[in-house]
């Protein structure tokens, strides 16, 4: 199948990469025409313009807009919609509020337009370890474009497979959902981030203690010791065993800065209004606001488990490094 991929940063030139290599084809476009040109070095079939971009697109067209949330994001959405025809599909990957989901959705439809929204998990690793995917639209482009969201998904594996499967939708085995109607799929991205802010400060405070208790711990070890078989182990405890390793045991190279791509803020705003309260939540994206003046040494746990995970940049003394795990390019998105 073919997809067209605007935005040809970590995650889209990634995603496109992926595709590729599971027999997909893709157009692509950036307003870097290195970037173009690099994956069309690769295989994907380069284009200059939007317009040129659309024109090599093979009907029913899918293009998958990857760009940060905001204004750029709209505008494109904005010009794709002037260009594409009826039945044609835009898809935003980006972290988008819901709401712009649901308002640009309403205006495509009145074109004759499909549009679908795809958060996206996965970060630096994805073009490796799959994609998760939390889809928002109506079940015909869904389904139209299933054979994409099973190529990037991360699929079964060779895990056992857990019981009580019956009636299940086979796609969330896969990495995969379709969430509901337009919105749905980024506002569950947006809750998955809100949730992953409570979670990465946990492990930030805990690794705060280690480092001022009167042991000499060695920090990687321990979060290495605990994704073997503990209740607390996860994939953000394999990034922080990654980090210590990667700049020291204090990571003493690294500020504690730490950045928010605004969807805790829109997770709690959202929970405000239906009286839910968060505090957990509320208090970890507090605790990064906090580490813009004075960061500690769980600051600098948080700003490294982002850099690992979304290769997200983190301030150094005199520079910022934006590679995640050793891979990755500069930020568009993420949490």
């Amino acid at each position: 199948m073919q997809l067209g991929m605007i935005g040809l940063g970590r995650m889209g030139g990634n995603i496109v990469r992926r595709l590729m290599k599971r027999g997909h084809t893709a157009v692509v476009y950036d307003r870097d025409q290195k970037a173009v040109a690099a994956l069309a070095a690769e295989g994907a079939i380069g284009a200059a313009t939007l317009e040129e971009f659309v024109a090599k697109l093979e009907k029913p067209r899918a293009a998958w807009v990857m760009l940060p949330a905001g204004p750029i994001t709209e505008a494109t959405v904005d010009t794709l919609s002037k260009l594409m025809q009826a039945d044609d599909v835009i898809i935003d990957g980006g972290n988008s509020f819901w709401q712009d989901d649901v308002r640009r959705g309403k205006a495509l439809k009145e074109r004759g337009l499909h549009y679908v929204d795809v958060g996206t998990s996965g970060g630096v690793w994805g073009i490796e370890r799959g994609y998760c995917m939390m889809i928002g639209g109506e079940k015909k482009a869904v389904d139209r474009l299933d054979p994409i969201f099973a190529a990037l998904a991360p699929g079964i594996g060779d895990i056992p497979r857990t019981g009580g499967r019956e009636g299940r939708d086979p796609r969330i085995e896969q990495g995969y959902i379709h969430a509901g109607p337009v919105g749905a799929g980024h506002f569950v991205k947006m809750i998955h981030n809100g949730i992953e802010y409570g979670l990465m400060q946990a492990y930030a405070e805990g690794f705060d203690v280690f480092d001022k208790c009167e042991y000499e711990l060695d920090k990687a070890k321990i979060a290495h010791l605990w994704g073997q078989g503990s209740v607390v182990r996860s994939w953000l405890c394999e990034l922080a065993a990654l980090a210590f390793e990667a700049d020291g045991n204090g990571l003493e190279s690294i500020t504690g800065y730490t950045a928010d791509s605004g969807e805790g803020r829109w997770t709690i705003a959202d929970a405000t209004a239906h009286d839910v309260p968060t505090p957990v939540i509320t208090a970890s994206l507090y605790a990064r606001m906090r580490s813009r003046g004075s960061g500690d040494f769980a600051d600098r746990v948080l700003a490294a488990l982002r850099n690992q995970f979304g290769g997200h940049a983190v301030k150094r003394a005199g520079r910022s490094r934006g590679q995640g795990g050793a891979r990755g390019r500069a930020s568009r998105g993420g949490s």
